[in-house]
């Protein structure tokens, strides 16, 4: 969802752009770890509403620790050239996560709302940006009397995503954890975008409501295809299981036959975007090939 980037274009306006905020990048810049900018006030911590800090962080992974959060910061990811290619960032918070929204800048002035106080979705969330889009979030202080205790704190990834020749709807197809099943156009689109296409069966699923993550233990067949590597075909016993999560509330349940798992890899993790039982993708994929209307090619056998 979009919203005007009020509180940014009125510090901007105001004059109030802070240089810089106070405290701790890593020694590579890939993390950064302190409290919001501006002047000291009695209770020792800082806030001066309004101001805007500036944060720049130029590895693919790292994390972010706002302490105390009191006004805004704006985060670039990854230098701030506008001509890189289309990027996927995802963002994955520390429980509590407290005290701050974190939004996706978006070219016009708007805001896309990743994370907020409270629970969260499992796994976080995974934001796009095009080719002329500044790969920025935006940091906003929740209003709280006593902020002595609260942090926002996550980790993330970005990556370059070398498909923009797909569909604009493949490149968040399974990156918003929706528990929905998959249209055919979007299994199809599934094999063609996701980090891991698998054939193989379901040995088990848990649940953690904890973290409100299901996890389903996978045997693998085949890798179809797979980056980064997460899973080894053709082994038995404990040795050849994998893990795939995906959000507690899809409430997952084991069930007989082979699947083609599809889905993302975030933080080490694989996450489930579409599980279609393997015969049905075959029938949608055969239909979709006759009609020469398949985005990719897929080995099926």
């Amino acid at each position: 969802m979009g919203f005007p980037a009020a509180a940014l274009l009125c510090a901007l306006c105001c004059g109030l752009l802070a240089p810089a905020a106070r405290a701790g990048y890593s020694e590579e810049r890939c993390s950064w770890r302190g409290s919001a900018p501006s002047r000291p006030v009695p209770s020792g911590l800082t806030q001066e509403p309004g101001s805007v800090g500036q944060l720049a962080l130029a590895c693919a992974e790292g994390a972010v620790e706002w302490l105390y959060p009191a006004g805004a910061l704006r985060l670039t990811l990854g230098g701030p050239d506008p001509r890189a290619r289309p990027g996927i960032a995802c963002l994955r918070p520390v429980r509590p996560f407290a005290g701050a929204q974190v939004f996706a800048e978006r070219a016009g002035g708007a805001l896309e709302l990743l994370l907020a106080e409270g629970p969260g979705p499992a796994g976080g969330r995974c934001v796009r940006w095009g080719p002329r889009e500044r790969r920025a979030l935006f940091l906003q202080a929740t209003p709280h009397r006593d902020i002595s205790r609260r942090v926002a704190a996550f980790r993330f990834e970005l990556r370059e995503d070398g498909r923009p020749e797909l569909p604009p709807q493949a490149h968040g197809l399974g990156v918003d954890g929706a528990c929905r099943p998959c249209s055919d156009a979007e299994l199809l689109l599934a094999a063609c975008t996701s980090d891991f296409v698998i054939h193989g069966i379901i040995h088990g699923v848990a649940h953690d409501v904890e973290l409100q993550e299901s996890v389903i233990t996978v045997v693998a067949a085949r890798v179809l295809r797979q980056t980064p590597p997460l899973f080894q075909a053709g082994r038995s016993g404990d040795q050849g299981l994998t893990s795939i999560r995906t959000p507690l509330r899809c409430g997952v349940r084991p069930g007989p036959g082979t699947f083609l798992f599809m889905g993302w890899s975030r933080f080490g993790e694989a996450w489930l975007g579409c599980a279609p039982r393997f015969q049905e993708f075959r029938r949608a994929y055969e239909a979709a090939r006759a009609a020469h209307l398949h985005p990719c090619e897929v080995a099926l056998h």
